[in-house]
């Protein structure tokens, strides 16, 4: 537990700056509070997942038949307010792979993110989109990663998503980057990229790993640090 709350001060609560935070994830509302206290605290904040989608809708894309949490569209450009006003880089996706069906192997196409077909969902960054997510993590002395970029569960849909992690964990084998990784979906898809040793620290924590980030105080460390 010491080893875990020594990495995350690392992370978030001490890092050495630029810090990048990677969130996905499939909903905005499950990653409210999260995404306010990473804006304050980030360089940048890099937003992938099917919770990016509710983003773009909220900047006026048309998304199709992504999955999307429309009627959060005010709340995501509230968040983004926040961020320009904190001095924190928003990182949208610029292209996506869509499919018109969520299957293993479904017939895909990469297309930027303004042109979306209507009848088809992103389910995955494009390759542009995965170069600018690489480019901040190079830029980075801090990474912090909670959520998947895409789909990552079935193929192609895992391309985003390894990309990143194997680009995040040769920076760190490089020491040139400490890199933080928590949640279920996150270790899942580290350990499916092949690199969930290859980071500075990854934490098997779930919901506590989410509301440390999130800037909760987690009660049993609040008694240990009393006590202490």
């Amino acid at each position: 537990m010491q080893a875990e709350l020594e990495a995350l001060e690392q992370g978030l609560g001490n890092p050495t700056r630029p810090v990048v935070a990677i969130v996905g994830g499939a909903k905005v509302s499950s990653k409210i509070d999260l995404l306010q206290n990473l804006v304050k605290k980030v360089d940048a904040l890099v937003i992938g997942g099917g919770m990016a989608n509710t983003f773009l809708a909220a900047n006026g894309v048309e998304v199709g038949k992504s999955l999307c949490e429309h009627d959060l569209a005010e709340l995501a450009r509230k968040i983004m307010a926040d961020a320009e006003a904190a001095n924190c880089n928003i990182l949208l996706p610029v292209d996506g792979v869509v499919a018109r069906e969520f299957k293993a192997n479904a017939p895909s196409e990469v297309v930027v993110t303004e042109f979306i077909p209507d009848d088809a969902m992103i389910l995955d960054l494009g390759p542009k989109s995965v170069e600018a997510v690489n480019g901040w993590i190079a830029k980075a002395a801090t990474l912090v990663w909670n959520g998947p970029l895409g789909a990552f569960e079935i193929e192609p849909f895992d391309a985003a998503t390894v990309a990143a992690a194997r680009f995040a964990a040769a920076q760190t084998k490089a020491g040139k980057l400490v890199s933080v990784a928590g949640g279920g979906d996150t270790v899942s898809a580290l350990n499916h990229a092949g690199v969930a040793d290859d980071f500075s620290y990854v934490s098997t924590a779930g919901g506590a790993f989410l509301e440390w980030m999130e800037g909760k105080e987690l009660p049993g460390v609040a008694v240990l640090s009393k006590s202490a």
